[in-house]
């Protein structure tokens, strides 16, 4: 596919069949790319980063073949992508845009911030409530510390 962009020619490569990650910050471009283990499969996988956005001035972009993420994978984006767009493509078509959601529970994806949380000395999988989901906050179920996006550590 060749797209025409102000008078240059952009060679972009369409996929068959997977999934495009569309309007993630460029910042969190890697993030996505971690949270997500796309680092170590296998499948071919494109991603852009810094590109034109009249939106939001810069975004990033991820294109991977024959992946479909689960609901649990794409709760993670959502802590670092909240405004990203899923593209599902079959046979070289959109079957389906999806938008990401911030879900109003997380369970097992974050770490809690506060080194004195039970979570962090025992085998206790992690829960928060989402107090705020345009810039993202969590409450632990557990000590009640609020952990804001900037902090979180991902479990991989």
């Amino acid at each position: 596919m060749r797209v025409e962009m102000k008078n240059q020619l952009m060679q972009v490569s369409a996929i068959e069949n997977g999934t495009v990650i569309d309007h993630i910050p460029a910042s969190n471009l890697f993030k996505v790319i971690n949270i997500l283990h796309l680092d170590v499969i296998g499948n071919p996988m494109t991603f852009g980063s810094n590109l034109e956005s009249a939106k939001w001035g810069k975004k990033a972009i991820v294109k991977i073949s024959d992946k479909y993420f689960a609901d649990d994978e794409i709760n993670r984006i959502a802590l670092v992508a909240p405004e990203a767009k899923l593209n599902i493509i079959k046979n070289y078509q959109v079957v389906e845009k999806r938008e990401v959601k911030v879900p109003c529970n997380i369970v097992g994806i974050v770490k809690c911030v506060n080194p004195t949380c039970i979570t962090n000395h025992e085998n206790i999988t992690p829960k928060f409530k989402v107090v705020s989901d345009s810039e993202i906050s969590l409450m632990c179920e557990y000590c009640e510390k609020i952990t804001e996006s900037d902090q979180m550590r991902f479990i991989y």
